[in-house]
């Protein structure tokens, strides 16, 4: 580890400006003022101050243990070296001269492939060009043609910065450090009035040190230049027919390029033995690597007219004021590199030769040089950006994977985003990743700090420490951490086992294999060798909070959207196979009149040849065992379980529906609230039903300015208790679509807004008027009513009293009855085998004569209904057939079937809860409509002739009487909303 001093960064004398710091306006102007805790570094703490400090709010305070405890343990912070990237600047050791090159320091070819003569004649060409090889050694290099570093910060004022204090016993290495700098004319001194500091960081052995610069401030101020640097993964593809390789490092990187008076001054940097400046554009500056790339690339490209000789001596900005080259000349190697790092690549030895001798002269032209040590030429496997390249694919080649085996649970935040981010690297290599990754991606800040506490070491601990063969035994571990650490380990062995991902073959058939569970979804592409598919890239994600409510053939469509979207410039314009385990999709790309996600899927899907197959389990099971390190796909549900992240789909409710009696009269109050998060001002509304009739009480809506969406839906409710005031106190059920505000109502979960606190404290005055109250959580679909009144008065910004007349818009929307339903009045308990579904009653195809039914063929609605999960299972479930359902499935069926039938024609139909008992069930009965065809309904009762083009509540009441599906509301409500004529 290595520990970053403590010393706070203040504002002083620069040598040349008096103890002020200039701070930038928003519109680029600069004004003088004292140092603020935004312009101290991260990471450092704030220097002690003798002011008496304000007491904390109990906000900042709530992490305190109670009963005062006397003592308080803290870990310090830590700083890999690794993590002084971006914006600090790192102060290498440097040799006064490199070792002279000899032909015998070259890295060619491999006897064991190559033949003398082959070796011989690629050292010829290299030879030609030794004065370019630069052997061990860091001394400053000759400077590049045509390219220079500026540093361009508008009008801001020079800012210098006060020199932080040094360990006594790392002064003499720092002073080392500076004299190597200046006897290779690196750097020089200076009196600029600029000034960044330097920070001294220890290595793990804790004697070596690493010297950076802070250039925060002064990146803040620099204009950003605008150079795309290429994908990794880009620069990884085209390599199915390569047989040779070169793996060559640029010499001294940023060096070669030449700093101008401005960027000089701008880039000083003060330590405690003085005021230093750049000679050569060092690391850390924020514009450094886009113009080294673009150095690089027209080195590679030839964009540019290279000057004569006699001109090389004039520091010349060629991007500036240089001529385009000829047309016609072809590029160096076709292939861009990846800053310093270039790979040449080739299909014989032949080419490869031409290749590597037209790379030395465009390096020669340009004056870059090379480092003979890094670079390696003429072999058949080379090691580039972390990967291994070979003609037999792609391998995970990171520099030190022992250390990555041993390294123990992460027990800080920032230490897991540091693993997480070496993972995402390597993500193509890693099936499933993103999966088996959500659970360390969910861990926030507050469970480190748990972590840190000595009172969770003890309860975590055990956890975090248990090794596979106990993990049987962890009655006593956090069940969160346990399934963090099983996701850690597993994470660990996948990279460590990673497969060899083939080239991407332009000549064979992509197969793409999707994968969806009920949280995730990953995808493969594969290709055919030799009659065995053979993996050339994975992909994985979690799904979203939204995404968890789609059905598992959605799922697979976002699967294979996301391998299209990753893998698009390998298969665009090529025919894809895929294999599903649900759907062949068809239905995606036959349905007519799509809206929403599906019209937008079937969009992105149209320019693609597919040919979709849809895999039984055992089928899949055997496409899963494509190669060893591919995990089977059967299996993968099970090993899943373990690490399963805490998400749970919007539908899923817990919370107790309130049992009503029969013809018990109480009241019943909905609210709602919303707001706008740009323009501002939010908008709540609140009805009052009165029961058993589910008659309108009152009704009302309100809008104010400066209001967030969960301040509106505090105001709703309050607006509840307002319209109540004049009514008798009976029992009253208050249902809601806000999960924070009811369970912050209920006291579940904490209130810790102080504008939210208020709120709640005068609501839950209001509450205790009423002796009997129940509070209900509901889905926004269920809530309609209270939702169309807010979402009216937030488009008008007023409130409104609504009157009698429009009463009955808001019976029409209001699904509450559906949800708060009479108990019967039974006193026997009544216990039924399943098979006595099939002596209820069948519905009556004469009565059921509707014009959906009569539009779509039988056969169509029943195969969309066997495709689509939920349904088929119901189906099942009330058909006997229990035993092809989980355990989880079956339980969910049972609290549905009451209101579902199956009739004779494998049709799954639904029967609404009535308010009338004795009415005529079968006249209740609604077809269930599948997901797919959802569109044809919609566009058949809104759209054509007979639908024209009605509202949102006529057309909502006219589909609910006929036919059924899971959020109708809300599909009318999209469907309309997104029609054009309307």
């Amino acid at each position: 580890m290595c520990k970053v001093g403590s010393q706070a960064e203040e504002v002083t004398r620069s040598p040349t400006q008096s103890a002020t710091k200039q701070i930038p306006h928003e519109d680029g102007r600069a004004s003088a003022t004292a140092a603020t805790p935004d312009t101290i570094p991260r990471g450092l703490p704030d220097q002690a101050s003798n002011d008496p400090k304000p007491n904390p709010d109990p906000e900042t305070r709530r992490g305190e243990p109670e009963g005062g405890s006397e003592v308080c343990y803290h870990d310090g912070g830590t700083l890999e070296a690794e993590e002084v990237d971006g914006e600090w600047a790192v102060l290498p050791e440097v040799s006064p001269a490199t070792i002279e090159v000899r032909i015998e320091d070259l890295q060619v070819g491999d006897l064991t492939d190559n033949t003398e003569d082959e070796i011989r004649k690629l050292q010829d060409i290299i030879w030609a060009h030794r004065h370019l090889l630069i052997g061990k050694g860091n001394a400053q290099p000759p400077a590049a043609v045509g390219a220079v570093c500026d540093i361009d910060v508008g009008d801001a004022a020079p800012i210098a910065q006060r020199v932080r204090k040094i360990a006594p016993q790392f002064r003499k290495k720092v002073s080392d450090l500076l004299k190597g700098l200046l006897s290779a004319k690196i750097i020089r001194h200076s009196t600029s009035p600029w000034a960044s500091p330097i920070v001294v960081i220890i290595k793990k052995n804790g004697v070596d040190i690493r010297l950076c610069i802070d250039y925060r401030l002064v990146n803040g101020l620099t204009k950003l230049m605008i150079y795309p640097t290429p994908l990794i993964n880009d620069l990884l593809e085209d390599l199915d027919k390569v047989l040779w390789y070169c793996s060559l490092d640029m010499a001294s990187g940023f060096w070669v390029v030449s700093m101008t008076d401005r960027a000089r001054a701008i880039s000083a940097f003060i330590t405690p033995f003085g005021l230093f400046e750049w000679n050569r554009m060092p690391f850390g500056l924020e514009n450094a690597p886009q113009i080294y790339q673009r150095l690089i690339d027209n080195a590679l490209y030839g964009f540019l007219r290279i000057p004569t000789v006699a001109d090389q001596n004039t520091l010349t900005d060629l991007f500036k004021e240089g001529h385009p080259e000829e047309a016609g000349e072809s590029s160096v190697l076709g292939r861009r590199s990846y800053i310093d790092d270039i790979l040449v690549t080739a299909g014989s030895w032949d080419l490869l030769c031409d290749r590597v001798k037209a790379l030395l002269e465009a390096c020669d032209k340009w004056n870059i040089s090379i480092s003979v040590a890094k670079s390696f030429w003429g072999l058949k496997k080379v090691d580039y950006l972390g990967h291994r390249v070979s003609d037999e694919g792609l391998e995970v080649h990171p520099k030190d994977l022992s250390a990555l085996m041993d390294l123990p649970f992460p027990r800080t935040l920032r230490a897991m985003q540091s693993f997480l981010g070496s993972l995402n690297y390597y993500g193509r290599f890693i099936e499933d990743m993103a999966i088996y990754a959500s659970v360390l991606y969910e861990l926030p800040e507050v469970d480190f700090a748990a972590i840190r506490d000595r009172a969770g070491r003890e309860r975590i601990g055990p956890a975090i420490e248990i090794s596979e063969d106990q993990q049987d035994d962890q009655a006593t571990a956090d069940p969160k951490w346990a399934e963090a650490e099983a996701a850690f380990s597993k994470l660990k062995k996948k990279i460590a086992a990673t497969p060899i991902l083939k080239h991407f073959d332009t000549e064979k058939r992509p197969v793409v294999i999707v994968y969806a569970s009920e949280w995730a979804v990953s995808a493969s592409l594969v290709q055919d060798h030799d009659g065995v598919y053979l993996p050339v890239m994975f992909t994985s994600r979690t799904l979203k909070q939204n995404e968890l409510n789609y059905g598992i053939v959605e799922k697979e469509v976002l699967a294979l959207l996301r391998m299209l979207d990753l893998g698009y410039s390998m298969l665009a314009g090529r025919p894809i196979q895929v294999l599903a385990r649900h759907s062949t999709l068809a239905w995606l790309f036959r349905a007519a009149g799509l809206q929403g996600r599906l019209g937008q899927w079937a969009a992105l899907l149209s320019p693609w040849t597919l040919e979709i197959t849809k895999c039984t389990r055992g089928e899949d099971e055997i496409l899963g065992t494509l190669a060893a390190a591919i995990t089977p796909r059967s299996e993968v549900d099970q090993a899943l379980t373990d690490i399963a992240p805490r998400k749970e789909p919007r539908r899923s409710v817990n919370t107790p529906v309130p049992t009503l009696e029969q013809d018990e009269t109480l009241l019943v109050a909905s609210f709602d609230g919303s707001a706008r998060v740009k323009r501002g001002g939010g908008a709540f509304s609140a009805i009052i039903w009165r029961l058993p009739e589910w008659t309108v009480v009152t009704a009302a809506s309100g809008w104010k300015a400066d209001m967030t969406v969960n301040e509106a839906e505090y105001s709703g409710l309050l607006l509840c208790f307002d319209l109540l005031e004049d009514q008798d106190r009976t029992r009253l059920v208050i249902c809601g679509d806000s999960n924070l505000v009811i369970r912050q109502m209920k006291g579940e979960i904490e209130c810790k807004a102080p504008a939210l606190t208020l709120l709640r404290q005068k609501a839950l005055r209001q509450l205790g008027t009423w002796p009997t109250h129940d509070l209900l959580h509901v889905k926004r679909a269920w809530n309609a009513s209270a939702d169309s009144l807010a979402s009216a008065a937030l488009q008008r910004e007023a409130g409104v009293i609504v009157r009698e007349q429009d009463w009955d818009d808001l019976v029409t929307l209001n699904r509450l009855p559906e949800i708060l339903t009479a108990t019967a009045k039974e006193t026997t308990l009544r216990i039924s085998a399943m098979a006595t579904r099939s002596r209820r009653k069948v519905p009556n195809q004469e009565v059921l004569q509707e014009d959906a039914v009569r539009q779509l063929r039988v056969d169509r609605i029943r195969q969309g209904q066997d495709e689509e999960r939920w349904i088929a299972n119901l189906k099942h479930y009330l058909q006997g057939q229990v035993a092809d359902l989980e355990k989880e499935e079956a339980r969910t069926c049972s609290n549905l079937a009451d209101d579902f039938e199956v009739d004779e024609q494998d049709l799954l139909y639904y029967c609404p809860p009535s308010r009338n008992p004795d009415k005529e069930r079968d006249g209740l009965l609604r077809l269930v409509i599948p997901e797919t065809l959802h569109q044809d309904l919609l566009h058949h009762y809104h759209v054509s002739l007979e639908g024209g083009h009605q509202g949102i509540s006529r057309t909502y009441q006219r589909i609910k009487d006929k036919v059924y599906w899971r959020g109708l509301f809300r599909s009318v409500q999209r469907f309309i909303g997104e029609c054009t004529d309307c």
